[in-house]
Order: structure tokens, then C-alpha cells, then sequence
């Protein structure tokens, strides 16, 4: 399986890397931490570590550390803007729950191992 793009979210990622002036993908992580146990974190990968997966999706790069892959896998990535707000917001068909404020989420168990 691997990670897919919307159209915004692949505009949004090529857009950022030119404003900044470098970057080969947006690398999307998770980490422990919210009251439902983990949260995703995003930045622009400069480089393709060893221990990197790159996904290719709408012309755009994604990189995923292998660790945090079983997690991630099958996700599509959107970029939303409402307003004055705007964030990247994944479908991950690997999440059991979310917490009420949406911030953070649960693990399905065969996804833990």
C-alpha cells in the first residue's frame, strides 16, 4: 500500500517547497502525545534518509520513515483551507478513535505491532 495526494495537497506541498527554496518532499511522521495517544507531525524533507520511504503521488514527493510507515499506510493526504485556517488532514484507514478536539488519535491494534 502506499500514501496518495489530493490535487490541493500535492499544489500546496509544491508551492511550500518553492517559496522555501528547498525541499524534495513533505515528510509526515507521528509521534506520541494528545489525550488519544498520537499525533501527526509535517515538515519538507531536504534529503532521503536510509531509513526513508518516498512516495510519488500527483507529481509530488511524500516521505515516511520506515517506523512510522505501518501506521500511515493507505492514507490519503488533503490540504484544507477554511477561512483564516488551513492544515493537512489525513484519511488513515489505521485509526481506531480521535479524540473530542480532533488533535490527536487511537491506533487500531494490528497496526501497533
Amino acid at each position: 500500500m502506499t500514501l496518495t495526494l489530493t490535487k490541493n495537497a500535492a499544489k500546496h506541498i509544491q508551492h511550500q517547497i518553492t517559496k522555501r527554496g528547498r525541499g524534495v518532499a513533505l515528510r509526515i511522521g507521528i509521534k506520541k502525545s494528545g489525550c488519544s495517544g498520537f499525533s501527526y507531525t509535517y515538515d519538507l524533507a531536504d534529503e532521503i534518509c536510509e531509513n526513508d520511504r518516498l512516495f510519488t503521488s500527483q507529481d509530488t514527493g511524500v516521505v515516511v520513515n520506515e517506523k512510522d510507515f505501518p501506521f500511515l499506510k493507505g492514507s490519503q493526504i488533503d490540504f484544507i483551507q477554511e477561512g483564516l485556517n488551513s492544515f493537512y488532514k489525513l484519511s488513515n484507514p489505521n485509526i481506531d478513535n480521535t479524540c473530542g478536539c480532533g488533535e490527536s488519535f487511537n491506533l487500531k491494534e494490528s497496526t501497533e505491532e
